[in-house]
């Protein structure tokens, strides 16, 4: 999982609110390069609206793909759930084309998954 090479992935988070059509960065590991997505735009904003992972193993392809950073080639977005609803996202970006795969997208949900257990006891 997220296999150790010569850069490090960039995390960051979005946290949704309410019925709001776009969202704030929440923590980020990395710079700072995106402070709103909007649903439905980009891969934070899709996996927002379709509540499902974005595994993108090439940004360039992705269609609507919004360039937060210039050093990100594949990326994967994870969306947090709250009873049924999207809560946030977990948002990982890559330096490297393909970076993620199938195994990443098992154990981030997992992790997130495991966050919204803990925090919503």
């Amino acid at each position: 999982m997220l296999r150790a090479e010569k850069h490090v992935p960039l995390f960051s988070g979005w946290l949704l609110s309410g019925e709001r059509r776009s969202a704030g960065a929440g923590t980020v590991s990395g710079p700072v390069a995106c402070t709103r997505i909007r649903y439905g735009k980009g891969v934070c904003g899709t996996a927002w609206k379709e509540a499902v992972t974005q595994l993108v193993p090439d940004v360039d392809a992705f269609p609507g793909h919004i360039a937060c950073s210039s050093l990100s080639r594949s990326e994967i977005v994870v969306p947090v759930m709250v009873d049924d609803k999207v809560w946030g996202v977990l948002d990982v970006d890559s330096e490297a084309l393909a970076f993620f795969d199938e195994t990443d997208k098992k154990y981030l949900e997992y992790l997130c998954d495991e966050i919204v257990a803990k925090v919503t006891k």
